[in-house]
């Protein structure tokens, strides 16, 4: 039996999902693959990479490990499953992936979800979907212990062909919205590792409770910038929620022009999101300002911004599909002599969800 997840590009509405915000993001076509059957032995046998961890069921309900960490994804998914009630007993599971992993492309989210839906078939139940997305939510913010949104989730499950999600995070709604003919997505690693387990994104989470509490609503779902602007807080946690506020403003205006099919519009959004990051929420880091730069300057390349959680990882590109061979090799060319990284691009189609 074969389970598959796409990872996911953030477009719009960074850090927006905690916050009960909106979020723009797509599946893309590349992702992981469970392949695996049942032991009947309580056994659960999980390899990747050549490494095997193995943990008996019949013994104790999984709990997180210290060492060979990525197992700690599937893991969780399982402890989640048993705690609402679903019985398991054992499964064997390779994982394969064609995803960069540290790109910031959710491959945590994808393992979680391939590991969800392979287990519902060896076991004989079916999740709604999103119940699914919540319950690898969980597994992530319980068992793994980073405090994300259900951005990463959903995406992997309602991922559609050739359209964006637009996921309303207080709602737990999905809209797939028309991704404009003639435009494409270029993914560019930067060759700094995106980790989320630091304490970075724990911190900016806290500080937009903060600027929520001081502003007395619940979330930052609930002002706006001219509010924020307009109150009495410290400036670090005011230019953290302004990040957050303006995000959820573009979100907005970003659905509209997709609709409308107004490509050029969408990528200045994209530009003005990734400047946001830089100097509001200050999850960039020199090497993807240093990417972002290298965009405005390309001809073909309508906007760019860094995608996912930041603190390393990829940016996003929306181009002129016909022009991409040159502005790869710009690009690389570019951003070799900035940095002395050689990075990684990829153009990538919006793609179906797990399956």
């Amino acid at each position: 039996m074969q389970a598959y997840a796409p990872g996911r590009v953030e477009l719009l509405g960074n850090h927006t999902d905690y916050n009960d915000g909106v979020v723009l993001a797509a599946a893309i076509d590349r992702g992981i693959t469970l392949e695996g059957d049942l032991s009947g032995n309580g056994i659960i046998l999980l390899t990747s990479n050549g490494e095997q961890v193995r943990h008996d069921l019949e013994y104790r309900w999984p709990e997180p490990l210290t060492h060979s960490t990525w197992a700690n994804y599937p893991l969780g998914v399982v402890r989640m499953l048993l705690e609402e009630g679903y019985e398991i007993s054992g499964f064997s599971a390779t994982i394969s992936s064609n995803l960069m992993t540290g790109a910031g492309l959710s491959s945590s989210a994808a393992l979680e979800v391939a590991t969800c839906l392979l287990i519902e078939k060896l076991a004989g139940f079916s999740l709604e979907p999103m119940a699914r997305a919540k319950l690898c939510r969980r597994a992530e913010n319980e068992f793994v212990g980073v405090n994300c949104g259900l951005l990463d989730q959903a995406s992997s499950v309602f991922g559609a062909e050739n359209a964006a999600i637009h996921l309303d995070c207080r709602a737990e709604t999905v809209e797939t919205v028309p991704f404009p003919e003639g435009f494409a997505l270029l993914i560019t690693n930067s060759g700094v590792k995106h980790e989320l387990t630091g304490g970075e994104y724990n911190e900016r989470r806290n500080q937009c409770f903060e600027a929520a509490s001081i502003l007395g609503v619940k979330a930052l779902r609930d002002t706006t910038s001219a509010a924020l602007l307009a109150a009495d807080m410290p400036d670090v946690t005011r230019r953290r929620a302004l990040h957050v506020t303006g995000e959820i403003e573009r979100v907005q205006a970003g659905v509209q022009m997709l609709k409308a099919g107004d490509g050029n519009g969408f990528g200045r959004l994209m530009f003005e999101s990734h400047e946001s990051s830089r100097k509001n929420f200050e999850n960039s880091t020199p090497e993807l300002d240093a990417l972002v730069e290298i965009a405005r300057s390309t001809a073909g390349v309508f906007g760019s911004r860094l995608t996912g959680g930041g603190f390393g990882g990829a940016t996003v590109s929306l181009i002129d599909p016909q022009q991409a061979d040159a502005i790869i090799a710009r690009f690389a060319e570019e951003y070799q002599k900035i940095t002395g990284i050689t990075c990684q691009t990829y153009l990538t189609t919006l793609a179906e969800g797990a399956h």
